[in-house]
C-alpha cells in the first residue's frame, strides 16, 4: 500500500468519526471530482462548484482517483478550492502507467470554474457554468515520437447541469451536458494537437444521474474524444457508476469504464474509484 493510499485512508477515518465544518450546500450537490480536477462525475466536469461552499462560505477538498483497465493504470491526486459556490481552483497531477509497455506519462492539470448562471436547484434555467484546463505534460517524449505535436495545452469548456425533483418513480434526476474545445490526445496524456490537426476541436459530453436517496445516486456519463494522431484511433469514453455521500466531508465512487482503443491496444476496460475529502 503506498504511503499516500494511506494517508488518504486515515484522513477519512478522521472524517466519519467527526464532522468537520464544509458549507451549507445540500449534500450531493457538490458532484464529486472528475480525473482532471473539476467538480463533476467521474470523466465529465458538470457546471456545479467543489465543496459545499454558500455565499461567502470558502471549501477545501482533497481527492484521490485510480483508473485500471486492460493495459493501463490511472493514478490522480489533487486538491481543489472553492469561494461562495461561484468559482473553483484545482491542481491535479496524473500518472498513467504504461503497465504492458513499461514506464509511465505524468501530467499536471490546473483547473478554473466560473458558475455564470442558473441554479442546480432553485430555478428553471440550468446551472451554467465555464471553465478552463491548462494542462502541461512532464515527460513529452513518448507522445512526441507518435506525432503529437506540443506538450502543453489549454482545453475549454461551458457546462450546464440540473436537478429535476420527484423526475423518475419519486427520485431526483441530474441531467449534464458540457462542451469542450480541446487539442487534447488522450486528454493530454499523449500530448496536444499533430502535425495533421493544429486547431481545437468541439467534443460533446454527456452525464445523468439518479439521485436515490441524499446519499446515494447513480449514473453514467458519455465523453467524445478527437482522433488526431494517426499512429492509433482514440475512441470516446463511457461509464457507469455509483457514489456514496457519506457526509459533507467525505465521498466515494466506484464504477466500470470503456476507454476504448489506447495507442493501439483496443477494448480497455476496468474500474474507476475515487476518493474525496472536503472541508
Amino acid at each position: 500500500m503506498t504511503s499516500c493510499f494511506k494517508l488518504s485512508c486515515a484522513v477519512v477515518l478522521v472524517l466519519l468519526s467527526a464532522q468537520v465544518f464544509a458549507g451549507s450546500k445540500i449534500i450531493g450537490t457538490a458532484g464529486a471530482t472528475s480525473i482532471e480536477g473539476a467538480a463533476g462525475g467521474g470523466l465529465v466536469p458538470w457546471a456545479v462548484i467543489n465543496g459545499y461552499a454558500s455565499s461567502g462560505q470558502w471549501s477545501v477538498t482533497g481527492f484521490r482517483n485510480q483508473v485500471g483497465v486492460d493495459d493501463f493504470s490511472l493514478r490522480t491526486l489533487g486538491a481543489g478550492f472553492s469561494y461562495g459556490n461561484q468559482f473553483e481552483v484545482s491542481f491535479t497531477k496524473q500518472t498513467l502507467a504504461l503497465d504492458t509497455i513499461g514506464g509511465d506519462l505524468r501530467q499536471h492539470v490546473v483547473g478554473v470554474k466560473y458558475h455564470v448562471a442558473g441554479e442546480l436547484l432553485y430555478t428553471e434555467m440550468p446551472q451554467i457554468s465555464i471553465g478552463a484546463q491548462w494542462k502541461q505534460h512532464q515527460n513529452f517524449e513518448l507522445p512526441q515520437a507518435v506525432g503529437a505535436l506540443d506538450a502543453t495545452g489549454i482545453d475549454w469548456y461551458v457546462a450546464a447541469s440540473k436537478v429535476w425533483l420527484d423526475a423518475v418513480a419519486g427520485r431526483n434526476i441530474l441531467l449534464n451536458t458540457t462542451i469542450r474545445a480541446t487539442k487534447a490526445n488522450q486528454t493530454g496524456l499523449l500530448g496536444f494537437g499533430s502535425a495533421d490537426q493544429h486547431g481545437y476541436r468541439l467534443m460533446t459530453e454527456l452525464s445523468a444521474a439518479l439521485l436515490l436517496t441524499p446519499h446515494w445516486a447513480i449514473g453514467t456519463e458519455f465523453r467524445q474524444k478527437p482522433n488526431q494522431l494517426t499512429f492509433a484511433d482514440e475512441e470516446h469514453w463511457r461509464d457507469v457508476f455509483v457514489a456514496w455521500f457519506i457526509n459533507k466531508n467525505t465521498s466515494l465512487v466506484g464504477g466500470y469504464v470503456d476507454l476504448g482503443s489506447i495507442a493501439g491496444l483496443p477494448k480497455q476496460q476496468g474500474y474507476y474509484l475515487a476518493l474525496e475529502a472536503t472541508w
